[in-house]
């Protein structure tokens, strides 16, 4: 077959093709006259004119067999199917009977895994051509693999003559793992041996999934033979084995009760609707004697034998049978009994039909809703309740609406009962669990292990925060974590809630109001006191000088907040949000711009030692300079910059100097009205926007339009709630997955373009939730930047945080409160310590992936830098902020 057949066509119109490489071969010329002729498998029509197309279709596949190896020899697959024209043959699909079902078999598919091309490879592709199948060629075992996810062949051909191109065992096993690879016709091609050879054993071929051995034999009619063998052997039964499936979910989603045993009655199977009668679940049923389950006493004494009787003779039993569910209460069943003839033309199984007998339909639905929570401590049991959950019109919506006297009424429930049934409502998760439960049924069983504890992580509801693991030894870590990451309440000893009795209500409700850790009432302060300015250009010459660096990572904030009178939001939000157009942008005026600057400015608590307008005014600088980011910049539009920038500046307003975890245990207001959850981030969210519509001359959305408004408000709300802690490792796990993962696949593919690292994809501008992550990690990095400012900064940062924290300690310890972070105890905390349980736990990670997408050497410098100095400190045992001037 090495070289084309050659075509002729005399003047008559009569074609004649040579195949020019069997010249001795009988058949070396066909005639193809006012008939038909058959060339390799090929009926051809006999009028020339139509004829020649096909013919010459005909040639070119074979003229391909050749040039395949020259031209696709890099290629890891090839087509080809049995189809030339509109004038040859085609395969219709066939029709097989397996017992009363009538199914429709397509084409045959035949899939060649064949590193190199030969002789062997051309028979197979030849044969095919013959037997009206379609052909693929895989190279590799990874193409294999994926070619066969895609088409579902019917038989595998794989070549097991050249060890040293791949494994033939291993590319059958990885076929065999796959859910549709089950069913597959596997045949292995081993070399042929010689004379004084030892015929070897197939029994490690069989255990490696193959069905069938075949000796190398070029001869196409060899590989048809054995093509057509499998055809009507083991792919038929396969074929039919398939089927089965859709018996079985037949049988699942039966609203009959129904039980097979095997001719000594032990129970092979049983549905769901079964499991729901009897008050079992399938895993303590199945594998046992019928005998073994206790009985009910109200049968007459000789019905068994009565039954066994008849249905031993082959004959079917019908009748009423009281049986004894799991829970020892007895039911009445409407029983079929009916033998089924097996190999042998012997009884080898009886089926069992069940129905409840209308007077106990109330009763067993009663009682399984009692079983349910009794036994759902089981994980077999969790799983048969699974089962239960993905029927379609099972008994309960029968019992339920039996409750229901009115027939109209009865039928209306009934019918709405089964569209719920019917609603696609899963949440993800649910989809992603049935998914990996389906995939453990096929599965080895180390795999279907894995895949245990696979679900056991995702049935948690903690999916994104990470365990501990060697740190729970780490006081530092274990306190810095529980203490920013738990909310509610805490308990004390006797399981009290505890509330703090300072805490009262009061009757003012105009402006904002904070109940003072020590019971006073602080009232908004008077915003005529203070200076303001009146234009940008009114700023004092030497605060103007310190703005000119606002640009800079570097920034010195707290030069800013000694010069401004610890009043560094107005100045530099001033600034920043003149520079990026939020006045035009909002149309409102400078002066509004101004005055609301300082209502929420105000509204920081000075005598914090860390949440202060400085912090705000620093997430603020934060946010600003990662805006001016190319890929940042290229990912958001400009209400996500207007938002960004109004939720830095409003994110901490009002904080009162403690953590949610000391709100919740103290029982303060804000705890109470925001169910203790997420209680700072809400009031801070709540209490800028009810600021800035307190005050006409401060509103800065009071002339933008009102759905342009509510779109802003959603994202500054979303924005703000996202710097709370305890989804930290949700929030920063999304942004890898969903940002950093798709980006580095991108940049690979675009890494030869000049402009692609400036450049952001549209489908992440283009995606609303890819644009709300970007958006999330922005201000998450922006509020915790300190470990990734100078080390100046940085070690500021670190005390002034610290003594905010000691601050909380003793007032826990003050007011016999739960202490929340028990190692920030003023006298024995070393702050190195928690300076690198901090950047290890929370830090290195989220600003790697915020780097990886917006591209901050400097930053992740300076956070190295800081480590390295925290470090130093804490191996020399030092617990200060700086060293001693001999460190």
């Amino acid at each position: 077959m090495g070289c084309a057949p050659s075509i002729h066509v005399s003047q008559s119109g009569v074609i004649y093709c040579r195949d020019s490489d069997e010249s001795n071969s009988p058949h070396q010329t066909t005639t193809i006259s006012q008939g038909t002729a058959t060339v390799h498998g090929f009926f051809i029509k006999t009028d020339a004119a139509e004829s020649l197309p096909s013919v010459l279709a005909y040639q070119s596949r074979a003229t391909r067999t050749s040039s395949r190896r020259e031209k696709k020899e890099n290629s890891n697959c090839t087509e080809a199917e049995t189809q030339t024209s509109h004038t040859s043959v085609k395969v219709a699909s066939t029709e097989v009977r397996f017992g009363p079902m009538r199914l429709t078999q397509d084409p045959f598919q035949v899939l060649l895994v064949f590193a190199k091309e030969d002789s062997q490879s051309d028979g197979f592709w030849w044969a095919c051509d013959k037997a009206g199948y379609k052909c693929n060629i895989a190279r590799t075992p990874e193409s294999a693999l994926e070619y066969f996810l895609d088409k579902h062949h019917e038989i595998i051909i794989i070549d097991n003559r050249h060890a040293r191109y791949f494994d033939a065992e291993a590319v059958c096993r990885s076929i065999r793992a796959t859910n549709p690879g089950k069913n597959t016709v596997i045949l292995v091609v081993v070399p042929q041996m010689s004379n004084d050879q030892e015929e070897s054993s197939v029994l490690p071929l069989l255990n490696a999934g193959f069905n069938r051995r075949y000796l190398e034999n070029p001869n196409i009619t060899a590989c048809y033979n054995e093509l057509i063998q499998l055809e009507h052997g083991e792919v038929q039964s396969q074929f039919k084995l398939r089927a089965c499936s859709s018996i079985f979910t037949a049988l699942e989603h039966c609203q009959e009760a129904i039980e097979i045993t095997s001719e000594d009655h032990v129970i092979q199977y049983v549905n769901p609707a079964f499991e729901h009668m009897m008050g079992y679940h399938k895993g303590e049923l199945v594998g046992k004697e019928l005998t073994e389950l206790p009985k009910c006493d109200k049968n007459k004494a000789d019905l068994l034998d009565t039954i066994n009787t008849c249905i031993k003779k082959g004959k079917e039993w019908q009748g009423i049978y009281y049986a004894r569910r799991k829970a020892g209460d007895s039911i009445q069943q409407d029983v079929t009994v009916t033998p089924v003839i097996g190999q042998g033309g012997k009884i080898r199984h009886f089926v069992s039909i069940k129905k409840l007998c209308s007077d106990n339909n109330k009763q067993i639905y009663n009682v399984q809703s009692d079983d349910k929570y009794t036994e759902e401590n089981s994980q077999s049991d969790s799983q048969s309740l699974r089962r239960k959950d993905r029927r379609k019109g099972s008994i309960d919506v029968r019992s339920i609406t039996s409750k229901r006297s009115d027939g109209s009424s009865h039928n209306r429930r009934h019918s709405s009962m089964a569209r719920i049934h019917s609603m696609t409502i899963e949440a993800p998760i649910t989809k992603v669990i049935n998914i990996i439960n389906t995939a453990q049924e096929n599965s080895p069983v180390t795999v279907a292990e894995a895949l245990d504890r696979v679900l056991e992580i995702l049935r948690t509801t903690e999916l994104y925060s990470p365990q501990l693991g060697t740190k729970d030894d780490d006081p530092h870590t274990s306190n810095l974590v529980g203490g920013l990451m738990t909310d509610g309440l805490r308990r004390l000893s006797g399981n009290e809630y505890i509330f703090s009795k300072n805490c009262r209500q009061t009757e003012k409700t105009e402006g904002p109001l904070w109940t003072s850790l020590d019971g006073q009432i602080e009232e908004e302060p008077d915003l005529q006191q203070s200076h303001m300015p009146v234009a940008l250009s009114d700023v004092p010459p030497h605060v103007a000088e310190l703005l000119e660096e606002e640009e800079s990572w570097d920034f010195n904030i707290f030069e800013l907040e000694a010069t401004t009178n610890k009043r560094p939001l107005l100045y530099l939000g001033l600034k920043i949000l003149t520079q990026f157009g939020v006045c035009k942008f909002l149309n409102c005026s400078e002066t509004t711009l101004r005055s609301w600057l300082q209502v929420i400015e105000t509204n920081y608590h000075a005598s914090n030692s860390y949440h202060n307008s400085t912090h705000a005014a620093d997430v603020l600088h934060a946010t600003a300079y990662f805006l001016r980011k190319d890929r940042v910049k290229g990912s958001l539009d400009k209400l996500d910059e207007v938002a960004a920038l109004i939720a830095a500046a409003v994110h901490d307003v009002d904080h009162p100097g403690r953590t949610n975890s000391f709100l919740c245990n103290a029982g303060s207001e804000l705890a109470v009205l925001y169910n203790d959850t997420a209680v700072l981030e809400s009031h801070h969210a709540a209490l800028a926007f009810q600021l800035t519509a307190g005050d006409n001359k401060s509103n800065i959305f009071k002339n933008i339009e009102r759905n342009q408004f509510r779109t802003l408000r959603q994202a500054i709300i979303d924005m703000v709630l996202a710097t709370e802690m305890t989804k930290h490792f949700e929030h920063v796990n999304k942004f890898v997955n969903s940002i950093n993962k798709p980006m580095t696949s991108i940049d690979e593919t675009s890494s030869n373009s000049e402009s692609s690292d400036g450049e952001c994809p549209s489908s992440i501008k283009d995606s609303m939730e890819n644009r709300l992550l970007i958006k999330r990690m922005m201000i998450k990095c922006a509020d915790v930047a300190n470990p990734c400012r100078s080390v100046e900064l940085c070690v500021e940062w670190a005390g002034r945080i610290s003594e905010e924290y000691f601050a909380q300690t003793d007032e826990e310890k003050r007011q016999g409160l739960p202490v929340v972070m028990p190692v920030f105890d003023r006298n024995t905390c070393s702050i190195p310590k928690s300076q690198i349980s901090f950047i290890d736990y929370f830090i290195n990670d989220m600003f790697d992936a915020w780097d990886a997408f917006a591209n901050l050497p400097n930053l992740i410098q300076h956070l190295a830098e800081n480590y390295k100095y925290w470090k130093t400190l804490d191996e020399s045992k030092y617990k200060g902020l700086r060293p001693p001037p001999d460190l």
